[in-house]
């Protein structure tokens, strides 16, 4: 005896065909959901912070001539605060005769006071008359930087010339020989290598290059060691105005 198998509703074509297309379209939603799947919540990249500029450095002290000055001019040697000891000194016969120097010159014991940010190769100290009266200072520079170095020194000093003396704008051609002394006294001198004013009651005259000076100046009896090809030297002389 066979089963009877009970059947559900027949379905019309039009129902069969609505439920069919009803199927897939909920496939193809599942499929889409699927591709779809929500992605890795991506971090935003932190902002980059664009670093503050680099602090100016403080300007070096060492570019002021004054930091030579350890005394007053005119301060007896027992008033200097550095232990000193007397040198020699000579002078370039071959420059020509000089006006002899009665000057009694002395070195430190210990580090010179520093110089465009160097200790100075020599740091006189020369006494007349048992008063201070000169002092002479010289630091070797390498060629490249020397001439950006000295003309930031000399736009230091003029600068406080100016204020302190109130000075004419620098010239920069040198006085004319036997100009008076007031006039040689009160007008600055700026060039590639020379820099030469008044500030106050104190001189200043500088040079680059390795006879700066030597022929107005003595030297010390044991000059520093020869400069190397590489480098050049960059003198200050400081006097007293009278």
């Amino acid at each position: 005896m066979s089963g009877i198998h009970p059947q559900g509703p027949r379905l019309s074509p039009a129902a069969r065909r609505c439920a069919r297309r009803a199927t897939l379209s909920f496939a193809l939603l599942a499929a889409l959901a699927g591709c779809r799947a929500p992605a890795p919540h991506a971090t935003a990249p932190e902002h980059a912070q664009t670093p503050p500029p680099a602090a100016r450095p403080p300007e070096d002290g060492s570019y002021d001539w004054h930091a030579l000055v350890v005394a007053p001019f005119g301060s007896v040697l027992k008033g200097i605060p550095l232990t000193l000891h007397e040198v020699l000194l000579f002078r370039d016969a071959a420059r020509g005769p000089a006006a002899a120097d009665d000057a009694e010159c002395y070195a430190s014991d210990t580090a010179a006071p520093r110089f465009v940010g160097r200790t100075p190769d020599e740091y006189l100290l020369c006494f007349k008359e048992d008063r201070l009266a000169r002092i002479q200072a010289s630091v070797r520079l390498k060629k490249a930087d020397a001439p950006e170095v000295f003309a930031a020194a000399c736009a230091v000093w003029l600068k406080n010339a100016a204020r302190t003396t109130g000075a004419a704008a620098p010239s920069t051609t040198t006085p004319a020989a036997g100009a008076p002394p007031t006039e040689v006294q009160n007008t600055a001198v700026q060039g590639a290598d020379t820099c030469k004013g008044r500030d106050g009651a104190i001189r200043f005259s500088a040079g680059l290059g390795e006879e700066a000076g030597r022929a107005e100046i003595p030297r010390a009896e044991t000059p520093p060691a020869e400069t190397s090809p590489t480098e050049t030297t960059l003198s200050i002389i400081l006097d007293s105005i009278p």
